[in-house]
C-alpha cells in the first residue's frame, strides 16, 4: 500500500517508519529544505548548529525511547543526573535543586520535594502534597475532567498557595507549554506530573548528542528509505484534491524554482502538518463536517528560541535549568550538555523565551537586549565585574505557530487520527493522544496514525509488527541509568 504523508516532522517520519515496518510504502513530502518540523536545526556561517527549540528528552517518553531503540540509536541520548534545577531570582546566581533518589516511584519524586528546603517551607510542601493527591489517586479520568480550569484556578481550588504556583508551576507551565499557569489547561500539567510520578525515571532528563535533524531525523529517513519508502524535501502541499465522493484523489504539490506543479496519488493520505497549516489546506467540501470544524478551536502558540555564544565559560552545569524569569522559560549551556556542541572554553546558551506572544513581532535586537538583561541576573559573577563576559554572536529562531495552545477547554477540539474521510488521516502532537504537544506526543501520534491506516484499510501487518505499532514501550526497560 502506498501512503502519501505531508510533513517530515517527527509525526510524519514516525508514521512512515511504522508503515514501513508493516510492509507498506510511504512517501513523505516536506515543504522546506530541512527535516524535523518543530525540531529542525541548521548550521550557521561558522558551522555552528542552531535549532527551533531547546529539546530535552524525558524518561517518561516511552514511545520516543522505543523508536530510538528500534533504530539502534538509543546511545545518542546523553542522560543527566536525575534532578530538577531552578534558579532563584531573589538570590541572583543561586540554584535550588530537587535531587531525585534512585528508589521506586512515586516515593523518589516525593523525597526530592521533601528534601528541598530552600524553595518551599514545610507548610507549603504539605499543602502541595495534599493538593496533588486527587490527581494522583483518582487518575487520568479526573485529570481530563480538569480541562475546564486553568492550572492557576485548579491550584487555588486545591488550596495550594501562591508561593508554590509562582516558585514551581510558572516555570513548569512555561517549560511544558510555553504559556503561564493562568492560561494553560490544568489537564496538561497534571498529565505530565502523573507521568513523572508513575515512572521511576519519568522526570530524568537527556539531551541528544547533536542536532535533532542530523542525529534523530536523518536515521528515521535512512530507515524509511531502506524499507522501500521515500522522503522528499521542498515538496510543499498546495492543495488536497478530492474525488466526487469527498475522498482524497491526490496531493497537489507546488513546483519550486520554475518547476511545474505535480499531483501525488496514493492509496491513503496523511496530513502531518501543524494544525494551523491543516486549517488553511482544508478543502471547502470538508468545512461543513463537524470533525474538521473543531479544528477552529485550536491554534499554534508562538515560540522564540535563542542561541547566545559568549567569549568565556559561564557555567559547567550539565543539565536543563528552569530560569523562573518573567521572560525566559528554560535554558542550558549546550557547550556542556551536548557532545557535538562541546567547547571547553566558551559557552553557548540555548534559551526559550516564553510566553512569546508579546515578543514574536519585535526585532531580534530588542529580544536580545531584553534577554541579556535576564542573563546578567542569572550569571552576575560574569557580568558585574570590571571585565564582563561578551556576547560573540547570537541566533533568534521564531516560530509564530508552534505546538497547539493548550488553554482550558482545548481537549474537546483535539481530533482523532482517524477522520470521517475514508482514505485521509491526521498526525501531529495536536491530535488526541495521552501526551501534550511535545516530541513524545508527535511520535505517538504518528504511530497511532500508522495503526489507524492499517486497521481502517483492512491490511493485516505481521503480528509482531502490529504488536509493536500498537503498544507503548515501558521506559523503565529502555532507559539507561
Amino acid at each position: 500500500m502506498r501512503v502519501a504523508i505531508a510533513g517530515a516532522g517527527l509525526a510524519g517520519l514516525a508514521c512512515a517508519k511504522y508503515l514501513v515496518d508493516a510492509g507498506h510504502t510511504p512517501l513523505v513530502l516536506e515543504s522546506r529544505d530541512v527535516l524535523g518540523g518543530l525540531v529542525a536545526a541548521w548550521k550557521d556561517e561558522d558551522g555552528d548548529w542552531y535549532e527551533t527549540g531547546l529539546h530535552a528528552f524525558f524518561g517518561a517518553y516511552p514511545n520516543m525511547l522505543q523508536l530510538l531503540n528500534e533504530l539502534g540509536i538509543e546511545d545518542r541520548l546523553q542522560w543527566k543526573q536525575h534532578t530538577l534545577i531552578f534558579n532563584q531570582p531573589e538570590k541572583p546566581g543561586v540554584l535550588s535543586r530537587f535531587d531525585v533518589p534512585d528508589i521506586p516511584a512515586p516515593f523518589n519524586v516525593i523525597a526530592s520535594i521533601l528534601r528541598n528546603n530552600d524553595m518551599l517551607t514545610w507548610e507549603q510542601k504539605i499543602r502541595f502534597a495534599v493538593g496533588l493527591l486527587p490527581a494522583i489517586v483518582r487518575g487520568q479520568k479526573y485529570v481530563e475532567a480538569m480541562d475546564k480550569y486553568s492550572l492557576l484556578q485548579w491550584l487555588r481550588r486545591q488550596g495550594i498557595g501562591e508561593r508554590v504556583s509562582s516558585d514551581v508551576f510558572i516555570a513548569a507551565s512555561k517549560a511544558l507549554t510555553f504559556i503561564d499557569p493562568d492560561q494553560v489547561s490544568a489537564t496538561i500539567v497534571l498529565t505530565a506530573l502523573n507521568k513523572f510520578l508513575q515512572e521511576r525515571y519519568g522526570s530524568k532528563i537527556a539531551f541528544l548528542d547533536g542536532s535533532p535533524t542530523e542525529r534523530l531525523c536523518q536515521p528515521i529517513v535512512d530507515y524509511i528509505e531502506a524499507g522501500g519508502g521515500s522522503v522528499q524535501l521542498q515538496k510543499p502541499l498546495k492543495e488536497i484534491l478530492l474525488n466526487e465522493d469527498g475522498t482524497v484523489r491526490g496531493f497537489a504539490i507546488r513546483g519550486l524554482n520554475g518547476a511545474p506543479d505535480e499531483v501525488i496519488t496514493a492509496d491513503a493520505y496523511v496530513s502531518a502538518t501543524s494544525v494551523d497549516v491543516m486549517k488553511v489546506l482544508l478543502p471547502a467540501a470538508w468545512r461543513s463536517i463537524e470533525f474538521f470544524q473543531k479544528l477552529d478551536g485550536l491554534e499554534g502558540v508562538p515560540v522564540i528560541n535563542l542561541h547566545l555564544w559568549f567569549d568565556r565559560k559561564l557555567t559547567n552545569i550539565d543539565q536543563l535549568l528552569f530560569s523562573r524569569s518573567p521572560l525566559l522559560s528554560v535554558y542550558a549551556d549546550m557547550s556542556v550538555t551536548c557532545k557535538a556542541y562541546e567547547d571547553p572554553d566558551r559557552s553557548m546558551l540555548e534559551l526559550v523565551l516564553a510566553p512569546a506572544k508579546d515578543w514574536i513581532d519585535k526585532s531580534d535586537d530588542d529580544i536580545i537586549t531584553a534577554t541579556m538583561q535576564e542573563i546578567e541576573k542569572l550569571f552576575p559573577q560574569h557580568f558585574k565585574t570590571d571585565n564582563p563576559a561578551k556576547l560573540r554572536k547570537y541566533k533568534v529562531v521564531k516560530t509564530p505557530r508552534s505546538v497547539y495552545t493548550a488553554s482550558p477547554g482545548r481537549q474537546a477540539y483535539r481530533p482523532d487520527q482517524i477522520t470521517p474521510i475514508e482514505n485521509f488521516f491526521l498526525a501531529g502532537s495536536y491530535t488526541m493522544q495521552q501526551y501534550l504537544g511535545s516530541m513524545e506526543g508527535a511520535v505517538l501520534s504518528g504511530k497511532l496514525a500508522a495503526q489507524a491506516i492499517i486497521s481502517r484499510l483492512s491490511v493485516s501487518a505481521p503480528s509482531s509488527v502490529a504488536s509493536r505499532i500498537g503498544s507503548e514501550a515501558d521506559s523503565s526497560t529502555l532507559l539507561t541509568h
